[in-house]
């Protein structure tokens, strides 16, 4: 199976964890609402799995398995 590059799949964390963050609050707007589901599609999609959950637990297993740029640089 083709699985998603390690960067594309740190980007597709924050932007669902970002969002996440807004939908908790009191008001949400319904394009906020639409890029929290379509953010978790494509982690499922781009993991090879059917839920959320265990898209975000392929996500950032696979992510840390490769360090980014700064931890290279840093070392």
């Amino acid at each position: 199976m083709l699985m998603a590059h390690p960067a594309v799949l740190r980007d597709l964390l924050d932007r669902y964890e970002r969002l996440r963050a807004v939908a908790g609050e009191r008001v949400v707007r319904a394009q906020v609402y639409r890029q929290l589901q379509d953010t978790a599609y494509t982690l499922c999609v781009t993991t090879g799995t059917r839920d959320i959950d265990a898209a975000l637990r392929a996500a950032r297993s696979r992510a840390a398995q490769y360090p980014t740029a700064e931890a290279v640089v840093a070392v």
